[in-house]
């Protein structure tokens, strides 16, 4: 599409009562990234009140219309995905405007590939727009969906505002009150979305929550501009705000300074209204005579007997609590295009297919409005991978009968452009079938999410998901996630060990493959731990054809012995970089820290030091400097008493420090304590638990934008 092109979404697909639209950009550098907000607008163009204003700390409309699914890398960059459900928005809603923001004076024009695409229910892509004159703003308006009489069609917007999201959401009803008060109101408040420690009966308490700083303002009519098909198009207002430096986004991010020389305090986040119910910080007293007494467990793991045992158990564990706890079961299928509705789960159904009946493992039902959404569920565990031709008779299955999804579920990880099983669609039925993957380190990834930090409707669901996360860790469940490097794995490290690996040996490219889908899965741990983003880094100058950029690196370790990754964790002062060097068997995970802008080198190092007090004492620190000679470097406990040592003796301006920690990996290709996939997971975890935690979080961001008063889920 072009710049103020509309479609009718009807005229592309007949499964467009769900459609997931994707905002997707790239960064030179890998930190680049933003914030998409979406905004519900009523005739006179203005949100209805703040629950119509949707963003990073109200993803989820309650009625389903609209969910925020989170960023995933993709291709060279990252993309952020939005489920909604058209049949679910309010009658009175004429126009859903998608936008995104960036902050701490970042701009658009900075980002390369700024795109944003539209799929269907099946997530089939029905067009594109692509923005290369996004310019020096900091809030952008992609597009927009909006209704003409029963039917839906989308406009390619492209325009940007450089006030950035405090004048976007004005400009459309939002007052934005300064969010500095909120901080305030909730000082001492736990940083987990209103949550509070357990109390002594171990249930989380949640106290009372703060007044939101997002107030409606009185409707005023948009101005109408026309349009090149002669529809009146609802123009976006010119903004009326100054720049305002440190662009919104999360009181969580603000770090007011505490008392004169005290470390800065970390402001919490505003609490919701909804009561939140979260796992308690610290266990209960065990009241067992001795640590030999196990507890009762809802779903036990000790008569596991077989690979099919573990598949049944599995699927039916998990079917029932998607079941049983809405706000999860909700989080899996809406990337699924399943609508928000009543959700019913089903094993082991008998389906014809041919001669012979076909039992896929389970089946998700859901139901809105009278309308039947139905999956097919096919699942593996313990490394089992699926088989083509099972897959494909479901797809068939589900063709013939009208179900809208197949659903995959295994320990592997899928890869943009890399299919775990090639299926073929019948181009001569009209009704189209989706297939989607999940992984069981997903499915565990977001079960953290919602007990750990978010928090689910009460106590119950929570004791569920509890109960679902305890038995999918279980070493006898078979649902570890991605435990395998492959059948590549020894021969291509034994043609590394004696130079015998050629460029453009297919193994070389299995062994690319396995380590990216190592590294997605270490993000989803980490991620469910802190619950924060943590997503693996895709520089736009390597290209953006996936398949491309893999030949390259497989190229790169038949040549160079090395494999090698970038992960950006969320409030961490640089990129996290994990290589493994397969000649010498030692893991390197490294971040570099930029140099102050201002103050004395002394000062810095000095500082740096203190800051990392408690870092495990054989971590590396290395000056780097302008030029290409490297900086003096040495280990924290030799610097420790001699903090000058990291100054360069020749005066050379310091541009930053890489602080670094070796680990020899394990040489096995499975998930034994030796394993590689183990040792590369405990790295990554060492690094951040020994390094990062100890250091400054980027700049303050002044949050102009508060949360909303209202529940996320």
């Amino acid at each position: 599409m072009v710049k103020g092109a509309n479609v009718g979404l009807a005229t592309l697909s007949d499964n467009v009562d769900a459609v997931f639209v994707s905002l997707g950009w790239a960064s030179p550098t890998g930190e680049g990234d933003a914030d998409v907000s979406v905004l519900l607008l009523d005739g006179s163009g203005k949100v209805r009140s703040d629950a119509d204003f949707y963003f990073y700390n109200h993803p989820v409309a309650a009625d389903g219309s609209v969910h925020l699914l989170g960023k995933q890398p993709a291709g060279e960059g990252s993309e952020d995905r939005i489920g909604f459900d058209l049949t679910a928005v309010p009658a009175g809603i004429e126009r859903v405007v998608i936008a995104a923001s960036r902050y701490e004076g970042a701009r658009f024009g900075e980002l390369e590939d700024l795109r944003v695409t539209l799929a269907d229910g099946s997530g089939e892509e029905l067009l594109r727009f692509s923005i290369d004159d996004a310019g020096s703003v900091s809030a952008f308006i992609f597009g927009e969906l909006y209704r003409r009489g029963e039917e839906w069609k989308f406009r390619a917007v492209g325009q940007g505002y450089d006030t950035g999201l405090a004048g976007l959401a004005t400009d459309f009803g939002v007052d934005i009150d300064d969010a500095a008060d909120v901080a305030d109101a909730a000082d001492g408040v736990d940083g987990v979305d209103g949550v509070e420690a357990a109390d002594a009966g171990g249930e989380a308490a949640v106290g009372t929550g703060v007044e939101s700083a997002v107030e409606v303002a009185s409707p005023s009519p948009a101005p109408l501009v026309p349009q090149e098909d002669g529809e009146p198009l609802p123009g976006v207002p010119a903004p009326r705000r100054p720049e305002v430096q440190g662009e919104p986004r999360d009181a969580v991010r603000d770090e007011p300074q505490g008392e004169a020389g005290g470390e800065p305090r970390r402001a919490a986040r505003p609490r919701t209204a909804r009561r939140k119910v979260t796992l308690p910080k610290t266990a209960r007293a065990s009241l067992a005579e001795n640590e030999s007494w196990r507890p009762a467990r809802l779903f036990p793991v000790s008569a596991l007997k077989s690979d099919r045992d573990r598949e049944t158990r599995a699927t039916s564990v998990l079917l029932s609590v998607m079941a049983q706890v809405p706000e999860f079961g909700r989080r899996l299928t809406a990337g699924f295009g399943a609508p928000a509705g009543r959700m019913e789960t089903f094993t082991e159904v008998s389906l014809p297919h041919g001669d012979s009946p076909r039992r896929p493992d389970g089946v998700l039902r859901v139901e809105r409005a009278g309308k039947l959404w139905t999956a097919l569920v096919e699942t593996k565990t313990n490394g089992n991978a699926l088989r083509a031709e099972q897959v494909q008779a479901y797809m068939d299955i589900a063709a013939r009968r009208g179900y809208e999804a197949v659903v995959t579920l295994s320990n592997d990880v899928a890869l943009e452009g890399s299919p775990l099983v090639e299926v073929k669609t019948d181009g001569r039925r009209k009704h189209k079938v989706a297939l989607w993957h999940l992984s069981w380190a997903e499915v565990a990834h977001q079960a953290q999410m919602l007990i750990r930090h978010e928090g689910v409707g009460n106590s119950a669901h929570a004791w569920l998901l509890q109960e679902l996360l305890h038995y999918l860790q279980h070493e006898n469940s078979g649902c570890h996630g991605f435990q395998n490097m492959g059948a590549a794995w020894v021969p291509v490290r034994k043609g590394i060990d004696d130079e015998t690996l050629c460029q453009g040996d297919p193994r070389a490219l299995e062994v690319v493959e396995s380590w990216e889908r190592l590294i997605r899965q270490v993000c989803l741990g980490l991620g469910g731990e802190l619950g924060q983003k943590v997503l693996p880094v895709r520089r736009a100058r390597r290209g953006t054809d996936p398949g491309e950029r893999r030949a390259r690196m497989a190229d790169e370790l038949c040549r160079d012995g090395r494999l090698h990754a970038e992960v950006l964790i969320e409030g961490a002062p640089g990129v996290l970089t994990v290589a493994a060097d397969l000649r010498t068997g030692k893991l390197r995970t490294s971040l570099e820290v930029p140099a102050p802008e201002q103050g004395y080198p002394l000062n810095w190092v000095k500082r740096l030091v203190r800051r990392l007090a408690e870092a495990p004492a054989d971590l590396h620190v290395e000056t780097l400097v302008e030029g290409d000679g490297g900086g003096p470097r040495g280990t924290l406990e030799r610097l420790r008493p001699e903090p000058a040592d990291l100054l360069p003796k020749n005066g050379a301006r310091i541009t930053g420090f890489r602080l670094s920690l070796f680990k020899n990996m394990g040489s096995t290709r499975g998930n034994a304590e030796t394993g590689f996939i183990r040792s590369v997971d405990d790295a990554v975890h060492r690094f951040h638990d020994g390094v990062v935690v100890h250091l400054d979080r980027p700049a303050a961001r002044r949050s102009t934008a508060a949360a909303p008063a209202v529940a996320a889920g």
